[in-house]
């Protein structure tokens, strides 16, 4: 079911261990204080032993309680309960979204055109780039567009200004950004960094994927969306693409037809983030699409 993306859509996310009851437990306790149900998803690992996963959507105009007693009570009668690691969420609070970028321009115009078509439930507060180049383009979109130098003997005093900048955003998008964050950057957003990487992840990760493929020949390239962690390229994956090539592809059509994968598989990506469909368990995802 498609997110209905409405001032009183609220969302509850849940990991705990797999056992019987849970699924009574949280809409019984929604329906006592006058929510209304609209979408509910599930997933176990294993049902004797393993992991259980919920997103649960919920309408809010009728409950009888604020968000501060619903989400204390919650906590206290089922979270505990059933061992929940949990959040609520609410689509009327709009995540503060900023994109990071080098020269590449599509994946950030993907996005920006996406949420000037009002696609992207989000407030995409600035870009942030080491280039000057694409400041026009982002600024017709009526953006604030930030030039941040990164000199290699200077990368930590760039990343303290990006970080000052950046400030209490909710989510980080790298749209191509053509650096290395630093443990200590990527450390103030845990899994709230999310990266477009060239390649069907694990193959061919770090530099020059594309090339690294036609020299393999392979017969099929790929792109790959994932939470970016303090190792490169091995963050959760959130979303993957593919498209088929062969002996005729040089390595400019294969960086022709990635584009188009890279643009959409990071587009669905983030909007899933910001839609609050996607557990992070391990170094794996479940993606509630």
């Amino acid at each position: 079911m498609a997110d209905m993306q409405t001032d009183t859509t609220a969302r509850l996310l849940i990991t705990c261990p797999d056992r019987p009851g849970i699924v009574a437990a949280v809409s019984g306790f929604l329906f006592e204080h006058g929510a209304n149900i609209t979408d509910l998803d599930q997933h176990s690992t294993d049902p004797e032993g393993g992991l259980f996963f919920m997103r649960l959507e919920f309408q809010t105009p009728h409950l009888d309680v604020s968000r501060e007693i619903l989400e204390k009570a919650f906590a206290e009668r089922v979270a505990a309960r059933f061992e929940m690691n949990w959040r609520m969420a609410y689509a009327a609070d709009l995540k503060k979204v900023a994109i990071l970028v080098s020269k590449y321009d599509h994946a950030l115009l993907e996005l920006l055109w996406r949420h000037s078509n009002r696609e992207l439930p989000c407030a995409i507060t600035q870009v942030i780039s080491n280039h000057p180049d694409l400041k026009a383009e982002v600024e017709r979109f009526g953006i604030p567009y930030h030039y941040v130098p990164v000199e290699k003997e200077r990368k930590e005093e760039a990343e303290a200004q990006m970080l000052e900048l950046l400030g209490d955003t909710d989510l980080v998008v790298l749209a191509r950004y053509m650096q290395i964050l630093t443990p200590h950057f990527v450390a103030r957003y845990p899994n709230r960094i999310i990266n477009i990487h060239h390649s069907f992840l694990p193959a061919f990760a770090g530099a020059n994927p594309y090339k690294q493929a036609y020299t393999r020949g392979v017969k099929i390239i790929g792109a790959t969306a994932h939470y970016v962690t303090a190792e490169l390229d091995q963050g959760p994956i959130i979303e993957q693409d593919v498209a088929r090539v062969s002996h005729r592809h040089d390595v400019a059509d294969l960086v022709r037809l990635g584009r188009d994968l890279e643009r959409n598989v990071l587009a669905r990506a983030v909007q899933w983030h910001l839609e609050d469909r996607i557990i992070v368990y391990g170094n794996k995802t479940v993606v509630f699409s």
